[in-house]
């Protein structure tokens, strides 16, 4: 497997993909990790720290003739996004990502592959290690926890760097240049419904979404790809007379897209609940036939039992808290083609025991139109009764188009 991988050009750059993608590094938990750069950067003789709060910094001398030239920052995070199929059997805590060549790409069997930012990380291992590039002094910022709340990046204290030019390695296209970030703001909603008894002969059924694509929730958001919290949410919604909902989960990662929900309903007219369930599933498969090939939308009988379902009140409450929420792209940007400026992505929901959990993670480069987007969600539940909290707000940068920097890289 990862003799593939390595036989791959440029294979200074494959050969450190393989070697980070070795070691787990999910978000929160990259201690493995930053223990593996420290050490990396420690065997090339090289200037290495850790900071207080885990980033690690590496230093670089300039080569011969270079020593003159403004020093270089070159940054990426070492954390993944750690998300999984439900039918795959992994740990992130503890094994490496599983890689595999397939044709033109590169994937992972059954989990995220970590490219972001891997090989952002990867690219700056190989320039450390290489003697033929000539360069400035370079110095190496590798921080953590990017992908659940910037903690890194925000606890890196001022003095500690010495560059006047920052490069971040963090992008999905090898011939873009990112010339701006969005923020975000985590909007969370949590509620509680009543529960009553499940009605007599009730047929107990499983309403499955899986086989989504799912991705990053801020660089894939554009895509137009399946949430499958909202596509669960049309199929309850159409079905809610002839059903009640007993338990509900869907998504797994505050940043990523959700790829599968699960849902327990009773049903108490099995032949009109299909009915208007076979409908939506057949519109659902044709609105998405060309972007989720792979999606599976199935509701199957269950012999599991639920003697108490949510009442008919809370449950019309929450379908339509949930079809009102914005999901996907709010706002393109009017200065910068193709550029999505601000979006919300429904992350993760949660139904169970009287208790629903409503996460989203609202992004925009504009902090107006963040405040706009947020404030709008936040409408949305309240106006179901959830009570509904802000958190891990962290800026957008802005474009310059003006850089002098991107000048210098313009038509390279």
């Amino acid at each position: 497997m990862n003799e593939a991988i390595r036989n791959l050009k440029p294979k200074a750059l494959w050969n450190k993909f393989a070697d980070l993608n070795a070691v787990p590094r999910p978000s929160k938990k990259e201690e493995r990790v930053i223990a593996f750069m420290k050490d990396f950067g420690k065997s090339l003789g090289l200037e290495t720290m850790e900071d207080e709060v885990g980033n690690v910094i590496i230093r670089k001398p300039a080569t011969r003739g270079m020593e003159d030239r403004k020093v270089v920052v070159l940054q990426s995070h070492l954390d993944m996004v750690h998300q999984k199929n439900n039918d795959t059997d992994f740990n992130f805590d503890t094994q490496g990502i599983e890689m595999y060549v397939d044709g033109d790409w590169v994937r992972a069997k059954g989990t995220t592959l970590g490219a972001d930012n891997g090989l952002g990380v990867a690219t700056i291992m190989a320039i450390l290690e290489s003697n033929e590039i000539e360069h400035p002094a370079i110095e190496a910022l590798f921080t953590i926890d990017e992908e659940t709340g910037m903690t890194g990046a925000k606890g890196l204290k001022g003095g500690l760097l010495k560059g006047d030019i920052l490069l971040n390695l963090d992008t999905e296209e090898d011939d873009e240049i990112g010339v701006g970030c969005a923020g975000g703001v985590d909007v969370t909603a949590t509620g509680t419904y009543s529960e009553m008894d499940a009605p007599k002969n009730a047929i107990a059924y499983t309403i499955k979404v899986k086989g989504l694509n799912g991705g990053h929730s801020g660089m894939d958001i554009i895509k137009g790809l399946g949430n499958a919290n909202k596509l669960m949410n049309r199929l309850l919604f159409v079905t809610k007379d002839f059903m009640q909902l007993a338990k509900l989960e869907g998504g797994s990662l505050r940043n990523a897209i959700p790829r599968e929900s699960v849902a327990h309903v009773v049903v108490s007219s099995e032949e009109k609940f299909l009915a208007a369930f076979e409908k939506m599933k057949r519109d659902i498969l044709l609105e998405y036939k060309s972007l989720e090939s792979k999606l599976s939308i199935t509701a199957e009988k269950s012999n599991e039992t639920f003697n108490k379902v949510m009442t008919d009140k809370d449950q019309e409450n929450f379908l339509n808290a949930m079809n009102a929420a914005h999901n996907g792209v709010y706002r393109m940007s009017p200065d910068i083609e193709a550029l999505v400026e601000t979006s919300n992505n429904i992350s993760k929901v949660t139904v169970d025991k009287g208790n629903i959990k409503i996460e989203n993670l609202t992004r925009s480069s504009v902090e107006s139109s963040k405040e706009v987007l947020a404030n709008a969600l936040t409408s949305t539940f309240e106006l179901a009764g959830y009570e509904v909290k802000l958190a891990g707000d962290y800026p957008g940068w802005a474009p310059n188009m003006d850089s002098a920097i991107l000048k210098v890289l313009d038509g390279l």
